[in-house]
């Protein structure tokens, strides 16, 4: 059965004012990294007043360190990091299932004085919603919902498997999304609305976060040229990385698909702290970074070379080289991932996109990550990105453009239409 895109226009318009309602609570609940819970319980009584059948667990109920994709932990109670699975069951599979997966994790939001409007009060100005992660990525939760909630409108339900996912950790390990595969969800395939711009996102790199952990010998600043400054040492081995960092987007461009993109590895010394008082020489420093994996290469292999750039420079610096610095794996040791052209999942969101937008969608890839790596290069289901479009997400003023989430909404619907098939309901 296929519903004509007018009609589902219609219903995702019809209900639109209530979906961005939904959404401005959804930016409300402040989901940093171990707060989500509330905003999971809330979705969890959400979909369940659906008559969806909901799964509520935490990351701690999950054993999944075995698990190709785990990304070792630090600095986080896992018994706090509550994920949501909601099923929706067809009594036949006459279509194909589907994952539906978005996660509702968020990063720091700065300054508030930076902000034009408060970051989790879902401000609409302008035919946008700003708000910290409004953009990245709770405008796609609210259109995957919305689209299913726009075919039961229509008097249908899914004619095979659906599950939606809300998971945490995707701003920092991914391992929200692989606990949830952990637990035995599976399906077709896996749409994750991430804000691409309604563009087909079919690949990101790998990436891998490290904390740099130094040593150095305290005197008085008065001094100074007998002790050492752990500090300023550090910006030696930071040095080095970026040097580093330029000769992997050299090798970078040998890369079928990375190559399109200028300079796709990126490295960020993303936090820093050391010392302990003004008037000492630093002892210590800790640098938490983030860098992208040259595309290709093992995690393994990549650690090995990385760690080697960053002993070679602790050994040009007097005290480091006896006191070599701690490189600790702490976050993302993550996979670059691709879903090639011509699967039958891509044709079918590509049909989607056309029959709504009246073009092609384009495509994308990116020098970032997602969770799409999970269940397309670990368990063999293709994955790809497609939402609504966004600005400044990390930023100050992260937006959502409400048209565009509306659109991609009507595109998701007619997709699950044509992929998992209509059955009606009452």
């Amino acid at each position: 059965m296929s519903l004509e895109p007018a009609k589902i226009a219609a219903a995702v318009e019809s209900s639109f004012a209530a979906q961005v309602a939904w959404l401005t609570k959804l930016v409300g609940f402040p989901t940093l990294r171990g707060e989500e819970s509330p905003c999971q319980d809330w979705l969890a009584r959400d979909f369940a007043g659906r008559g969806w059948s909901v799964d509520r667990y935490s990351l701690a109920d999950v054993e999944m360190a075995h698990l190709p994709g785990f990304s070792p932990v630090m600095d986080t109670d896992y018994a706090r990091a509550v994920q949501v699975v909601a099923t929706i069951r067809s009594p036949e599979q006459r279509g194909r299932s589907l994952i539906l997966q978005g996660h509702v994790d968020v990063v720091p939001e700065g300054p508030f004085e930076m902000w034009q409007s408060p970051p989790f009060a879902g401000t609409v100005r302008e035919g946008r919603l700003y708000g910290r992660g409004a953009g990245d990525m709770k405008a796609g939760v609210s259109a995957m919902v919305f689209a299913l909630g726009a075919l039961r409108d229509l008097g249908y339900a899914p004619a095979s498997d659906v599950y939606v996912e809300t998971v945490t950790e995707e701003e920092c390990t991914g391992n929200g999304a692989l606990s949830t595969l952990a637990r035995g969800y599976r399906a077709d395939a896996c749409l994750i609305p991430e804000p691409t711009g309604q563009r087909i996102l079919r690949g990101t790199v790998g990436v891998m976060w490290f904390r740099l952990k130094l040593r150095g010998r305290p005197v008085h600043v008065s001094r100074s040229e007998e002790g050492t400054n752990a500090i300023l040492s550090a910006f030696g081995l930071i040095e080095a990385i970026r040097a580093f960092t330029k000769s992997l987007n050299e090798r970078a461009k040998q890369h079928p698909w990375f190559s399109k993109i200028q300079n796709p590895v990126k490295f960020n010394p993303g936090k820093i702290k050391g010392g302990d008082w003004a008037s000492s020489t630093p002892s210590w420093c800790e640098v938490d970074c983030r860098i992208a994996v040259l595309p290709g290469m093992s995690l393994e292999a990549f650690r090995r070379e990385l760690t080697q750039v960053v002993m070679e420079a602790s050994r040009r610096d007097n005290f480091l080289a006896n006191n070599l610095p701690e490189i600790v794996w702490n976050g993302f040791q993550a996979d670059d991932y691709v879903l090639e052209p011509g699967s039958e999942f891509e044709n079918a969101m590509r049909a989607a996109h056309r029959a709504v937008m009246k073009d092609e969608p384009q495509e994308t890839i990116l020098p970032a990550v997602t969770d799409c790596r999970f269940y397309g290069r670990y368990y063999d289901i293709p994955s790809l990105a497609y939402g609504p479009a966004s600005t400044d997400g990390h930023g100050f003023d992260e937006f959502v453009e409400l048209e565009s989430l509306k659109k991609a909404t009507i595109v998701i619907a007619r997709f699950i239409s044509e992929w998992c098939g209509l059955r009606p309901v009452g």
